[in-house]
């Protein structure tokens, strides 16, 4: 079994090059945008565009990267042996979220502290005074409580991601287990899977999409966002996933990954895609059927103003293209068009993201030009390092875990 891993040059050369475009685009974004001026709604476009773009891009990457400890978590607690021959694979990812954990917390504390008034209206002392449904939700609405369920959100990610890696990684250096020894580190697996999915239920699929995100529109609420969130990341995530796996098995990695597994998680493309659109309709529906105008106000400038083709772009990418195309089982095992689907929904979520932040931020004004375009490559670039760095120093195989056997002889 091969278990050592050199990057190929060209992984390397692309991702020197999307941390340079990105990092130019980053110091133009500075030098050009002025983003430490003061900028009240209307009076800093540029600035407001500035911070909406690094928000944008730190809270959706942050949270796709997550995505793959949920995964690893939750198959953990289904004692999923299915994924174990290419468990290395959502490890390496997650293993980015410290990095643009603390990246989104400088840009999140940036925003906050700096008073930035443009994103978050709730900052300004005077607006939360004057406004009786902004101060009715202060208690959280707050640049302490923010502040302080950010850093504990993003530390308990890290720090329970980082021990259920270093959990599999010990099993590679103490070495084949025999039955006793096996269920008490499956236990172990449990246990800390058990507690991560508890706190992301707490975090993802709770507060955080209501802090980080909805209170830009700080007047509107759903109940279903951060569900909705959640589903869009999912899937973005199982898409990143894929497309790690192709990457490896196209590089001779990965033995005994086959396309029964690039099956299963083409499958959980097409399920999480079908999800979020049951969730779309459902958040959508609910709100135009009631009519009522704190709920409305949302949509209404994303369907009847200048954000309204983006608006159905959102629904095509991320819900017609994979239902019409991961349908069928052979588009599922194919590495081209799995490929070709994996980027496009993580496009197309990364679209979904940048159509919740910028109305609220940027009104009418907002643009997808390539100073957007260059951030998402700076952050693109961040977790092809980061993975790759992973994936040199590990083996790409758990070569010790007791459902192994199970993953080999896996078929749908």
């Amino acid at each position: 079994m091969n278990q050592s891993f050199e990057l190929p040059g060209s992984y390397k050369k692309w991702t020197m090059g999307f941390l340079i475009v990105g990092a130019v685009a980053l110091l133009y974004g500075f030098i050009m945008y002025h983003p430490f001026d003061h900028a009240g709604h209307g009076v800093n476009l540029s600035g407001t565009r500035f911070w909406a773009v690094l928000l944008q891009n730190s809270v959706y990457w942050l949270l796709v990267v997550n995505a793959a400890m949920f995964f690893m978590g939750i198959t953990t607690l289904a004692m999923g042996g299915w994924q174990v021959a290419l468990r290395r694979v959502p490890e390496a990812i997650s293993s980015v979220v410290p990095v643009l954990g603390i990246i989104a917390f400088l840009i999140l504390m940036a925003i906050v502290w700096g008073k930035h008034d443009d994103i978050y209206s709730w900052v300004n002392p005077e607006t939360v005074a004057n406004d009786k449904i902004i101060k009715g939700k202060s208690s959280f609405l707050n640049p302490v409580f923010f502040t302080v369920w950010s850093a504990i959100a993003i530390f308990l990610w890290s720090f329970l991601g980082h021990k259920m890696r270093a959990i599999s990684l010990q099993s590679d250096v103490d070495g084949p287990m025999d039955y006793e020894t096996g269920n008490a580190w499956i236990k172990k697996n449990i246990l800390w899977a058990s507690l991560f999915i508890v706190f992301f239920g707490l975090t993802v699929g709770s507060t955080i999409p209501w802090l980080w995100l909805m209170s830009i529109d700080t007047h509107w609420y759903s109940t279903m966002f951060s569900w909705y969130t959640f589903a869009s990341t999912f899937v973005a995530g199982m898409s990143l996933i894929a497309l790690f796996i192709v990457f490896l098995k196209n590089s001779g990695q990965l033995e005994y990954v086959t396309d029964e597994h690039l099956h299963d998680i083409g499958k959980f493309m097409f399920a999480f895609s079908i999800f979020w659109a049951y969730l779309w309709f459902s958040q959508y529906m609910l709100i135009w059927y009631a009519n009522i105008p704190e709920e409305t106000g949302y949509f209404k400038i994303r369907v009847q103003g200048p954000y309204r083709a983006i608006f159905f772009l959102n629904l095509v990418l991320n819900f017609a293209c994979p239902l019409l195309i991961l349908m069928k089982r052979s588009t599922k095992r194919n590495y081209a068009m799995l490929t070709f689907m994996a980027i496009l929904i993580i496009f197309g979520h990364w679209i979904d993201f940048w159509q919740m932040v910028m109305p609220g931020t940027m009104f009418g004004h907002a643009q997808i030009m390539p100073f957007e375009f260059g951030i998402a490559l700076l952050f693109i670039g961040i977790i092809m390092w980061r993975v790759g760095v992973y994936f040199s120093n590990n083996a790409l195989t758990a070569k010790n875990h007791p459902f192994l056997k199970e993953s080999i002889i896996h078929h749908t």
